[in-house]
């Protein structure tokens, strides 16, 4: 795993300091993604300059140096990713062309890295023809001489980052690129302007999503896509190369034909290739077990493929809700890994968040960063390589709210419109406070933490006329962002004004497919790889294989979300493939969440430190939020009279940001 960064255009802009010094201030930036090695390459009469930064994986020798160039020249890379089936590659090359005349096109394998099997599968089969071949995860720059353009390209599924753009205009005009923000803003034509739409998006979604990033004119690359731009055409060319989305309905079009449990055999040999083709690598490698369903079936088919035990890693908290690590223990210890648990106290959490704005470049609210950065750092101390058990939830219907949303959808579908306005005004009338008293006297409330809270934010979402715009309502954190951002709008998300089609996908279905398309890298994969990336450890994430992600669509709902008596059991197929590796009672049980008790932390330690962010002058004087509803959601919340958890993180969030920022500038 590395990281790139790099530019065209612009050199004038870079004399101050001079085109090499420039390149070296932004891989200085991003020194943390590639502790290992450092190179760069530019061509000055071309304008274009690309770098790296080298964590060491596969091909420890100096032959995976980077940039590297081709065997042709044509092409020079910067690549930062893993490609699996590099070897499989090879062989196709060799097979094609033919061993013996190797040399004659240009073809001479100088080690085993995979970024040299892409350049020679570039000169072979083009870009996009290597890529649609591709197993693996990635993000790079590509420099074609012959047409003198730069080609950038990301994963099908978003698994690595890669943000791009123009800044400057005139003879100053610079496209940037890199893995991280920080890699952009070492250069001097970054611009650093604020965008507030993007802001309103984040204050809902709790990252920034989609392809925009929180600086005006600087754009995420989609996943599965490519870009093309070059001093002749400036305008970017995107292109699809895979869809999530074509994937979702593809399946659904073509169902598995066969019997479930022909089904559960087939996922088994699909998902231990995947995690033999992860477990590649030159240096030490383990994987995250928390104890629960997909990490415990990533590591049982991994140490069902070892000749040693895998090394196993969790953190434990002593706080009873929040802690999973005897449930991994015992995994672990059935399973026979080399297992290491490390109980985190609340201030040795607490010591984290200073570091926050710094790791996630951008503002990021998903407060599971703080366990997830803790269980990174502990990995770090033994490997380099963790793979994790991420994306089972939304391939396999895993997330509760599915059913909770569907089954809240069904009956508020059945009530006209305007009585459902009216049944919403009616509950926001009463304080949660209120609510809960009455609600003591209700039989179908035992058992209900805070009710008042959640008739608040249910009355919050029963005026949607489609089930898109409840779930929209549940997966939100403020849900009027606009109206708290000053100067800002929220323009259309695919969760909004660019939802795809997704044909013949059912209501639970058409969540799961948004939430990979959306949630998936925009949070979840965003959250690992930061994380893990700030303390140099590479993440793997065996379920996101291409391969299982469009086998797994091609499975009927009911084999995720199977009916067992009065309830239902969700990936339940995954379930049955874990089952053959590990004893059920060691598995079956409530979901839990990766969480920190952070609404009673600002009630709390992190009191003072949030007064300060929070502050009505700061709030006025930095001018991006309304104030007032900000400090009266935070009075609610000390007093215990609401749980502004989510909102209050978010604001927090930007705010410490913000403060991180040497010369943050507004529109």
């Amino acid at each position: 795993m590395c990281g790139i960064a790099g530019f065209l255009g612009g050199l004038a802009i870079c004399e101050p300091y001079g085109v090499e010094a420039t390149l070296q201030r932004m891989t200085s930036a991003i020194a943390h993604r590639g502790p290992d090695d450092v190179g760069h390459w530019v061509d000055a009469d071309a304008k274009v300059g690309l770098a790296h930064r080298r964590l060491s994986i596969v091909d420890l020798s100096s032959a995976g140096h980077q940039p590297m160039a081709s065997a042709s020249g044509r092409y020079l890379i910067a690549f930062n990713g893993e490609i699996y089936n590099h070897l499989t590659l090879r062989e196709s090359l060799d097979d094609l062309i033919g061993g013996a005349s190797l040399a004659i096109i240009g073809i001479r394998w100088r080690g085993h890295s995979d970024t040299e099997t892409l350049l020679a599968g570039f000169d072979r089969w083009g870009i996009q023809g290597t890529l649609e071949r591709a197993i693996g995860m990635f993000a790079f720059a590509v420099w074609d001489r012959q047409t003198n353009s730069l080609t950038l390209a990301r994963d099908r599924l978003g698994e690595k980052p890669l943000y791009y753009g123009w800044q400057g205009a005139g003879s100053a005009a610079t496209f940037l690129f890199g893995s991280e923000l920080k890699a952009l803003r070492a250069h001097p034509a970054f611009e650093a302007a604020i965008n507030r739409d993007a802001l309103c998006l984040y204050m809902r979604h709790t990252t920034v999503p989609g392809s925009l990033s929180i600086y005006r004119g600087i754009h995420k690359l989609a996943p599965g896509t490519l870009l093309t731009v070059s001093m002749r055409s400036p305008e970017p060319l995107i292109s699809t190369y895979w869809s999530g989305a074509d994937v979702a309905e593809r399946g659904i079009a073509n169902p598995f034909v066969g019997t479930a449990m022909e089904a559960v055999d087939a996922l088994e040999c699909l998902l231990k290739d995947a995690v033999n083709r992860q477990m590649m690598a030159d240096v030490p490698l383990g994987a995250f077990l928390s104890g629960g369903v997909d990490s415990s079936a990533i590591v049982a088919l991994m140490q069902a493929q070892s000749d040693r035990p895998i090394k196993t890693f969790t953190i434990g908290f002593h706080e009873a809700e929040y802690n999973e690590a005897e449930h991994a223990k015992a995994v672990a210890r059935h399973l026979g890994t080399e297992h290491t648990e490390l109980y985190v106290t609340p201030g040795q959490a607490m010591e984290v968040i200073p570091r926050l704005p710094m790791l996630y470049d951008e503002p990021f609210a998903d407060s599971s960063q703080i366990p997830t950065f803790l269980v990174s750092q502990l990995a770090r101390q033994h490997v380099t390589v963790a793979l994790s058990g991420d994306a089972g939830d939304e391939l396999f219907c895993g997330y509760s709210r599915y059913q909770h949303t569907a089954r809240l959808w069904n009956m508020l579908a059945a009530i006209p419109l305007p009585l459902r306005r009216a049944v919403a005004w009616g509950l926001t009338t009463f304080s949660p406070r209120s609510l809960n008293r009455m609600a003591r006297f209700l039989p179908m409330s035992a058992g209900w933490a805070n009710p008042g809270d959640k008739l608040h934010k249910g009355a919050a979402v029963m005026t949607g006329q489609a089930i898109t715009d409840l779930y929209l309502g549940m997966v939100s954190s403020w849900n009027d962002p606009g109206s708290m951002v000053i100067g800002g709008k929220e323009s259309a998300t695919l969760l909004t004004g660019h939802r795809p089609k997704l044909a013949g996908l059912s209501d639970i279905e058409r969540m799961m497919a948004l939430d990979m398309l959306t949630y998936l890298p925009e949070d979840i994969l965003t959250k690992v790889d930061r994380a893990a990336m700030g303390v140099g450890l590479e993440t793997r994430v065996p379920f996101l294989d291409h391969r299982v992600v469009e086998f797994a669509w091609q499975l009927p709902l009911h084999y995720k979300l199977r009916r067992q008596g009065q309830g239902y059991t969700t990936k339940w197929i995954l379930r049955r493939v874990l089952h053959r590796y590990v004893p059920k009672h060691l598995i079956e049980r409530p979901k839990m969440g990766f969480g920190v008790p952070i609404d009673v932390w600002l009630r709390g330690p992190l009191r003072g430190w949030a007064e300060d962010l929070l502050s009505e002058a700061r709030l006025k004087r930095e001018g991006y939020f309304l104030h007032a509803s900000i400090r009266q959601k935070w009075a609610q919340h000390l007093s215990g009279q609401r749980n502004w958890q989510s909102q209050l993180w978010c604001v927090l969030m930007f705010q410490a940001w913000l403060a991180e920022q040497s010369t943050p500038t507004a529109d």
